[in-house]
């Protein structure tokens, strides 16, 4: 049930959940170097582990205090938010993870060790992929979509985080003195509904009219190098860029385990530790993004008030190719009939521990993996003789892709 041409494409299978599984290790060790010993578990939205089994894992340890970091760079109410509901929905219906402080981070597109991480691998890409001509190439950032009705209508903020990002990271290589011009577009439309413009496609076209001599795509929403990367990006938009008549062609990789980006993740957790029992205070105006730090039922009450259904994640199509996307992605179809339901991980009562210190990370999944998407490493530890409060931090990412020549049949279709 995966979308075996587009696996096929970038070697048979995604390299998702190994990179996640570096980047919780990674954190893990940031943390340490910081003060903070612990241990990372891994908790996915789609598969396993499930984001149930690591909150089951969290409760079990008996941790009290709970940061959600989500690994999107920038928060959106299709991304972010569908894990939101998801945590809210486990609070609920248990008492000890509803007495449980915490806190939500939810973007961090901002901070200063992010837009320097960003800014280091598009400098780099620039060099070794155009030596000698790296002022000419246009950086391109693609970014994934979401129907536009998120925005103009839900008040999603996901479209000024974005075009803030982009900003932030061209000032940062401007900086530098890199002075070449760019271009922000959105990836991963599907169906008739209009989405975020503009169009990556589109806009690739008319790079290539207006006599563009190279691109630098850089994968501005992902952190971990996954089908939209590896298939869409550099085999679908590369091959267009060639079509289009554009001969130079560059892709800056994901963060992945970038040390810098990894080291501000960790201050991003130590910073939001104390504001797990209210709405943040006064924070350094250099980290502050424009969604602020606050509960799961704060972030959820304010950026999805209307609470429009979900219906389930996984959508099979009747030749064979799985989508398992959120109607809020628009990569949902309502004609199709859902799978069968995966059971929630038990959440019972734990047994009386000593108290131990904790923190975690959490990855995400892509959904034409059919083995996607939310995970969350979290920390343990504690030293010196004193009990260290306990703390949890939850990485929640997800991703999506599609298929070009499916997403073809269904365009033709609508």
């Amino acid at each position: 049930m995966q979308s075996k041409e587009g696996y096929a494409a970038i070697g048979g299978g995604s390299p998702l959940r190994r990179i996640t599984d570096e980047q919780a290790e990674a954190l893990r060790g940031a943390l340490a170097a910081k003060g903070c010993a612990a241990q990372v578990y891994v908790g996915m939205r789609y598969w396993r582990p499930f984001t149930e089994e690591a909150v089951a894992q969290i409760k079990a340890d008996r941790i009290t205090r709970l940061v959600v970091l989500p690994l999107y760079p920038q928060f959106s109410i299709s991304t972010s938010g569908s894990s939101l509901r998801l945590l809210e929905a486990l609070f609920k219906e248990d008492p000890y993870l509803a007495a449980m402080a915490h806190t939500v981070i939810p973007s961090w597109y901002q901070r200063p060790g992010y837009v320097r991480a960003m800014a280091d691998l598009i400098q780099t890409e620039l060099r070794s992929a155009f030596p000698g001509t790296e002022g000419a190439a246009t950086i391109f950032f693609s970014a994934h979509g979401v129907p536009q009705s998120y925005v103009a209508d839900a008040g999603d903020p996901y479209k000024e985080e974005m075009e803030e990002c982009v900003a932030l990271v061209m000032g940062e290589l401007r900086a530098r003195g890199v002075g070449n011009p760019f271009k922000l577009a959105y990836q991963s439309r599907v169906g008739p509904v209009e989405w975020l413009k503009p169009y990556t496609d589109t806009t690739i076209r008319e790079l290539g009219a207006a006599g563009t001599p190279a691109l630098l795509a850089v994968p501005v929403s992902f952190v971990s190098e996954h089908i939209e990367t590896l298939e869409e990006i550099d085999c679908e938009y590369r091959e267009l860029a060639h079509e289009a008549g554009i001969p130079g062609w560059g892709r800056v990789p994901a963060l992945g385990c970038h040390g810098g980006f990894i080291a501000d993740l960790a201050d991003a957790v130590l910073e939001a530790l104390p504001h797990t029992d209210a709405m943040a205070g006064p924070q350094d105006p250099s980290s502050r993004s424009l969604v602020p730090l606050g509960s799961v039922e704060d972030l959820l009450a304010t950026y999805d008030g209307e609470r429009l259904k979900l219906p389930p994640p996984v959508v099979v199509w009747r030749w064979g190719w799985t989508r398992s996307a959120e109607v809020w992605n628009g990569r949902a179809a309502s004609a199709c009939p859902p799978p069968p339901r995966v059971p929630r991980a038990r959440l019972t009562p734990p047994p009386a521990r000593s108290a131990g210190g904790a923190v975690a990370a959490g990855a995400g999944g892509e959904h034409r993996d059919g083995a996607a998407a939310h995970a969350a490493p979290v920390v343990r530890g504690g030293g010196g003789g004193t009990t260290l409060t306990q703390s949890v931090s939850l990485i929640l990412q997800h991703a999506w892709s599609k298929s070009k020549r499916l997403i073809r049949k269904l365009a033709l279709l609508c």
